[in-house]
């Protein structure tokens, strides 16, 4: 039982943890203790809440001095842990940037994933990365700019790449610093995208040069020129007045949350981010921004001032704010769209967010979804439970429970049951027996699924319901029944499930293999007991020899095609007994 009474009344983050001590949600609060009666003391939680309360059996708590540090451990506590209740970025790659070392004599031009506030210049965030080695390797071969990282303290013999004129060699002395920062100022003006102050200084550059005579050199500068302004129209130019901003997009369906953000530098689309999260659990729009903000942020990323995010954006956002511009260091705002541009550039995040997610999209959810729909659910059941009994004239009686999750059969969660407390043939007895052995182990040893079938009829199904209320569980229950196939709802209905539809294609591949689980036990049992009879009737072989022979050759065929030599080999055999144990396995045989 978990004891509020001991959780203050302060600010601090809270930690919800499963039977094994896994970590299931991090949260923060203005208020710790309300906010924990909120969870456990309320009779009106919404579906996804109330499936992680379930799961909790124990939390613990770290008090702060205010929101703004509960916010900061969250964050990191959230990186640490990776709680699959919380929104997180599955992807923990950073962004690349472009950076021009101007704090150095000789600036080059490299590929970094972790910008610093260190004085030289970044571009970027770019992704998909793609478009930044475009951009990298349109540079190498149209501006004079060092890539390499030499250091250039003393003179060197120049590289290759002065030979293929990718580089003009300040390293080796051939350049004065003046033109090669000239030529700085050029890759500057290129990834900001102003072309037109670009384009005029090379337009300058190249008549100065004809004006000199010098035609082979302005014809380089000629076709520069155009290899600019082609590829100055390939750019996605959003606004000529917007500067730089974060556009973030959130769609949300079905539980899922899709997040598109566009990456706006200079008037430029420089960048689009897109990715997902199933099921992920957030108490309010608010909690929800907050998470996707820290998500996006958490890694080592340039801020720009304005953020974009929603039409309507909550106003509990001060401490988000403050952790923005702590890690900006400098003034952050996050903002709903005012000029037309702004709405325009929400709008394609969105849109975007939703076909990312549509797309998304597989067979198998389809399916679930389409399950959801014709079992009236309120949830898409991405975990199933299937329970089967199996005998012989009430004869090794046993039970089965198959789990599937996310489109396959988790093995390790799969159970063989022995009927105990059923003689003879009673099937309803017997499956509500291996129900509740099951069923109260649910959240403590067995995650609980989100849809149970019971292979067999509406006794069995009437049977199972009965343990199950008994219990005091709220599990939603089905029973799937062949000659046809169909399943069976608690109120009587019938579905038939020989349309071929993949939801009906799922249902009756999950019961057949509770069936062949149960089967398989089943005839364990049985070769197992034909084995044992068999060798009971030999004088001189008790349990400790039977259970020798049984682990060394595993069936009676084996045996009696054995010699009398290996049989005497055993532990607690010898010739004699061995001569005996053939022999008689031939006269019963």
């Amino acid at each position: 039982m978990i004891d509020l009474n001991t959780v203050p009344s302060l600010p601090g983050v809270y930690l919800f943890k499963d039977s094994k001590g896994k970590v299931l949600y991090v949260g923060k609060a203005k208020n710790l203790r309300n906010r924990l009666k909120s969870y456990f003391q309320s009779d009106d939680l919404d579906p996804r809440k109330s499936k992680m309360v379930k799961l909790i059996k124990d939390f613990s708590y770290i008090v702060t001095s205010n929101e703004f540090e509960a916010l900061v451990l969250e964050a990191n506590l959230i990186k640490q842990h990776k709680p699959s209740f919380n929104v997180l970025l599955r992807d923990d790659k950073s962004y690349p940037y472009l950076r021009i070392t101007v704090v150095e004599e000789w600036p080059k031009i490299d590929v970094v994933r972790k910008p610093k506030k260190d004085g030289n210049l970044y571009f970027g965030p770019y992704v998909p990365a793609q478009s930044m080695w475009e951009a990298l390797s349109f540079i190498r071969r149209n501006f004079p700019i060092r890539t390499c990282k030499y250091r250039l303290n003393k003179p060197i013999r120049p590289c290759v790449q002065y030979q293929m004129k990718r580089c003009p060699a300040p390293c080796a002395g051939f350049i004065s610093r003046e033109d090669y920062m000239k030529g700085v100022n050029e890759v500057v003006l290129f990834l900001k995208g102003q072309k037109t102050e670009l384009l005029n200084i090379l337009y300058e550059k190249m008549q100065k040069l004809s004006h000199e005579l010098k035609f082979e050199a302005a014809a380089k500068i000629r076709d520069q020129i155009r290899r600019l302004e082609k590829i100055f129209t390939q750019q996605r130019v959003v606004s000529q007045t917007l500067d730089d901003m974060d556009v973030i997009g959130v769609y949300i369906e079905n539980s899922k949350i899709s997040v598109n953000t566009l990456f706006v530098r200079n008037g430029l689309l420089v960048g689009s981010n897109d990715w997902t999260v199933k099921k992920a659990f957030y108490e309010s729009e608010g909690e929800l921004i907050h998470a996707v903000i820290e998500a996006l942020y958490s890694k080592e990323a340039l801020i720009p001032p304005p953020i974009i995010v929603l039409e309507n954006l909550p106003e509990s956002l001060t401490e988000i704010k403050e952790w923005l511009k702590e890690k900006r260091g400098d003034f952050v705002e996050l903002k709903t769209p005012s000029l037309e541009e702004e709405k325009a550039l929400l709008d394609m995040a969105l849109n975007n967010a939703k076909i990312h997610l549509q797309s998304k999209i597989s067979p198998l959810e389809t399916s679930l979804k389409e399950l959801k729909q014709r079992l009236n659910l309120s949830e898409i059941p991405s975990k199933i439970g299937a329970f089967d009994v199996s005998t012989l004239f009430g004869s090794y009686s046993v039970g089965s429970f198959v789990y599937w999750q996310d489109g396959f059969f988790d093995k390790n969660l799969y159970r063989h049951l022995r009927i105990k407390e059923i003689q003879g043939i009673d099937d309803y007895s017997a499956m509500k027996e291996i129900v509740h052995r099951v069923v109260k182990k649910f959240n403590a040893e067995l995650p609980e699924p989100d849809l149970i079938l019971i292979d067999g009829g509406l006794g069995h199904l009437n049977a199972a319901i009965k343990v199950i209320n008994e219990l005091k569980e709220k599990l939603n229950v089905f029973a799937i029944a062949k000659d046809p196939d169909r399943l069976i709802f608690p109120d009587g209905r019938e579905l038939v499930l020989e349309d071929k539809k993949p939801s009906s294609l799922l249902l009756k591949k999950i019961r057949n293999e509770a069936h062949r689980f149960a089967i398989s036990y089943h005839k364990k049992l049985r070769k197992k007991a034909t084995f044992e009879s068999l060798l009971e009737k030999i004088q001189g072989i008790g349990k400790k020899r039977r259970l020798t022979l049984l682990k060394h050759f595993g069936s009676i065929s084996k045996i009696k095609a054995a010699t009398v030599e290996e049989i005497a080999s055993l532990q607690g055999f010898n010739l004699r007994l061995a001569g005996k144990v053939i022999e008689e396995l031939n006269k019963i045989s």
